[in-house]
């Protein structure tokens, strides 16, 4: 049996907050073993049990569903065993409440044939579900930050430790990540690979550092290079309630800024979902979106009001090259 088949020994996070939810016994199992047998037995305690598991172990954001969820394509099969996978991260698989990773990929098209670009993966996040999803019949590609173009301190240090760790994990379990693909860019003129090779480019919460480096043009130009006719570009992104300064340093975007730089490299917008919006982020913190989860930027005190709110509110994009 394949990696990816044995995935399906453990259930996806449930995207609600109720004690219906067959994800609730599975939290009460990890969380207390011996309470778990014993919720077999009883099902009144198991109610009980159950009722406050749930408002101890989930965010209130956890609550908001999507405004378009109901219209959203649902992930093809081989996707949704990328998504249990048994392989990902357990503090990576408690984002999903917020980042709605199978139907953020079936919006953009995504499928397991294709070539695809994920720009800047950091730690991970993303690559644990694309990689082994493409493994078998596409190709998954991690495009990162060239060390030697960064400057020598932290930029240096980061970029390269990014790499380092990416590389590690996908070593570390070949037979789930196959063999992906790395390409190194220069952000001031980014290559990502040989012209109309790409059929999907992701980009996740990038925006808003390209553009306070000056760099937003020459990325989004580099896309459009790499994918096919026909390709798709993705971008999920840090949502301000409006357009923000040059200056800015919130780390929120406005959207229809974002579709503007798309725009100008050549894209056509064909989609917007409100997937990953988060009507309670207020977006007027002091350390701007790194306040909220999973940053947490912010003091110890004020733990429980961020954790209520949740991740921020995001923008999802869907551009094609034509």
């Amino acid at each position: 049996m394949s990696p990816m088949a044995r995935a399906t020994t453990r259930p996806v996070p449930p995207s609600c907050g109720h004690t219906a939810c067959p994800g609730a016994h599975v939290r009460l199992a990890l969380l207390f073993p011996e309470e778990g047998a014993a919720m077999i037995r009883n099902k009144l305690a198991c109610a009980c049990v159950m009722s406050v598991v749930v408002a101890m172990s989930i965010p209130v954001a956890m609550a908001v569903k999507p405004a378009d969820s109901a219209t959203l394509p649902a992930p093809d099969t081989a996707l949704q065993v990328a998504i249990n996978g048994n392989w990902r991260d357990r503090v990576y698989v408690q984002r999903d409440q917020y980042r709605h990773p199978g139907q953020t990929l079936a919006f953009f098209g995504i499928k397991p044939t294709q070539t695809v670009i994920e720009i800047t993966p950091g730690g991970g996040w993303y690559s644990e579900i694309l990689a082994p999803y493409l493994r078998e019949k596409g190709k998954y590609v991690a495009a990162v930050v060239d060390p030697a173009s960064a400057p020598e301190g932290r930029s240096h240090d980061y970029a390269q430790r990014a790499r380092d760790d990416l590389e590690k994990k996908f070593q570390a379990k070949p037979e789930v990540y196959g063999k992906p693909s790395f390409v190194s860019y220069v952000p001031t003129s980014p290559s990502f690979g040989v012209d109309n090779s790409a059929d999907l480019v992701l980009t996740f919460r990038n925006v808003h550092n390209w553009r306070m480096a000056g760099n937003a043009e020459a990325m989004f130009a580099g896309f459009y290079k790499v994918l096919k006719p026909g390709g798709v570009l993705g971008v999920v992104e840090h949502r301000a309630n409006s357009d923000v300064p040059a200056d800015d340093k919130s780390g929120y975007v406005g959207q229809a800024q974002v579709i503007a730089m798309a725009k100008a490299a050549g894209f056509t917008l064909v989609g917007k979902s409100e997937v990953n919006a988060n009507p309670r982020d207020t977006k007027d913190y002091p350390g701007g979106v790194w306040t909220l989860p999973p940053s947490n930027s912010h003091d110890k005190a004020d733990d429980a009001k961020y954790k209520a709110i949740g991740e921020s509110d995001r923008m999802t994009l869907k551009f094609v090259k034509r």
